[in-house]
This record gives C-alpha cells, sequence and structure tokens, in this order.
C-alpha cells in the first residue's frame, strides 16, 4: 500500500512541475478564460443588466471557472501521447507497480495543476472584474468542488489519449468534445428555456453539472439539485477509473 502510495505521489508531482515548466502553456492556460470573461462579462453584462434578471458578472465567472477546469483538465491528456512519443511511458509500464497507481497519479497531478488555472481566474475576476464572494465560508467547499470536476475531466482526456497516437489528431479531437460541453453547460448563459431536444443534451452533459455545482457552492445557494449534481461528478470520476484502468494495463511497452 505504501508503494503504491508512493507512485501515486511521484507521479502527481511530475504533472505538477512538467506544468510549472512550461511558462507558454501556463500563460495561454490562463489568457484565454481570461479573455473570455473580459469579452463575455462586457459584453454581455449591459445586456443582462437592462434585463434585470441577473448580476452577469457574478453569474458568468463560476462558468468560466469551469470552462478552465475543462480545457485544462482535457488538454493533460497530451502528456500520455508525449510519454508514448518519447518513452517515457513505456519506462513507467515497466516498473513492478499496479499500473492503475499510475494512471491514477498523473491523473491527480493534472487535476491539481487545472485547479491551480481556476484559481488564477478566480482571482482575475476578483481584481478585474468586481466578482465578489457571498462568504469565504464558500471558499474552502468550492476549493474541494474545482478538484472533483478537474480530476473528472483529467481522467476522461487521458482515457482519451491512451486510444490515440497522433499528436495532431488529438487537439482535434478534444476541441471537437469541449467546445460542444462548454457551450450547452450553462457556463454562459442559462439553459432553462431551450428547446427540448437542446435540453436533453445539457442533461446529458456531465459539465452541465459541474457548472451548476460551481455556482450554487460558489454562491452559497445549496438545493436537493447540488446532491444529484455531486453524484453525477462522482460517478464519473468512478466509472472512467473502471474504464481506464483495464486500457491503462493494456497499453503495449
Amino acid at each position: 500500500m505504501r508503494n503504491i502510495m508512493e507512485v501515486i505521489y511521484i507521479m502527481m508531482i511530475r504533472q505538477i512541475k512538467l506544468f510549472y515548466r512550461s511558462k507558454p502553456r501556463m500563460i495561454s492556460s490562463i489568457a484565454q478564460p481570461t479573455l473570455f470573461l473580459i469579452a463575455l462579462g462586457l459584453g454581455f453584462g449591459p445586456v443582462f443588466e437592462q434585463a434585470g434578471d441577473i448580476d452577469y458578472i457574478q453569474y458568468l465567472t463560476p462558468g468560466i471557472i469551469g470552462m478552465t477546469l475543462l480545457f485544462g483538465s482535457m488538454m493533460n491528456g497530451m502528456s500520455i501521447i508525449w510519454d508514448k512519443e518519447f518513452g517515457f511511458l513505456k519506462e513507467t509500464l515497466v516498473a513492478p507497480v499496479p499500473r492503475p497507481s499510475l494512471l491514477i497519479g498523473r491523473c491527480l497531478g493534472g487535476a491539481i495543476t487545472s485547479m491551480l488555472q481556476g484559481l488564477i481566474v478566480f482571482g482575475l475576476s476578483y481584481l478585474i472584474m468586481g466578482f465578489r464572494l457571498n462568504s469565504i465560508v464558500a471558499l474552502p467547499l468550492f476549493l474541494v468542488v474545482m478538484l472533483l470536476i478537474a480530476l473528472s475531466f483529467t481522467l476522461l482526456g487521458t482515457v482519451i489519449a491512451t486510444k490515440v497516437d497522433d499528436m495532431q489528431a488529438f487537439p482535434t479531437v478534444m476541441n471537437f468534445l469541449i467546445f460542444p460541453m462548454f457551450f450547452l453547460s450553462g457556463a454562459i448563459f442559462p439553459i432553462e428555456n431551450l428547446p427540448n431536444y437542446v435540453a436533453t443534451i445539457t442533461n446529458l452533459n456531465p459539465m452541465t453539472y459541474g457548472v451548476n455545482l460551481l455556482r450554487n457552492t460558489i454562491n452559497l445557494d445549496y438545493t436537493t439539485a447540488n446532491f444529484l449534481d455531486t453524484m453525477v461528478i462522482l460517478a464519473l470520476i468512478i466509472l472512467l477509473i473502471m474504464i481506464g484502468s483495464p486500457i491503462f494495463n493494456r497499453i503495449e511497452t
């Protein structure tokens, strides 16, 4: 058991160090959601204010943080393809340790880096856009929710990456999945009055539950729906570990 925990810790720290050492990746991962936050906040904010419905910055910020988690987490799967290409994955897979521990360690490290990106965007929303917490009490729980969401989508990106060998194809596949998940999650506009067929898609989108959970947690607006949101995210994590572990076991060394 101790050996497994050490493996998970080592793989987790490696993923964090890889992110920290890649300055262009750090900058781009924060710049994109910040631009979305500023452009959408300044563009749609006055429209929502005139309609008198909601404070759009308070509504948008959790959605953009969710976007940061989604983009950063899914793209973490790229490290699997790099490690395949340059031989590091082969070296780790021949080690006398359970392969699922390698998967969990990689995904935890990727989730933490995505969470750090989300926290930076959260801080910028305070400084630039005037977003405010209803209570500091929400912050610890908000961090836990961020980690769960980041872990679920890091697992998803990693599982997909294990089946993709082309480094050029992977970003295309990710963008094909990420953008519909983001735009149909309620991150940037309410989804209550959508057509039935679109509402069905949003209900099948795991990001919908993640964004809703982020928004309600950060605003201390707890409802019975939060239990469903949490269960969906936890179920997704468990399902992806169950799917990803045998796939990881079958990777050829």
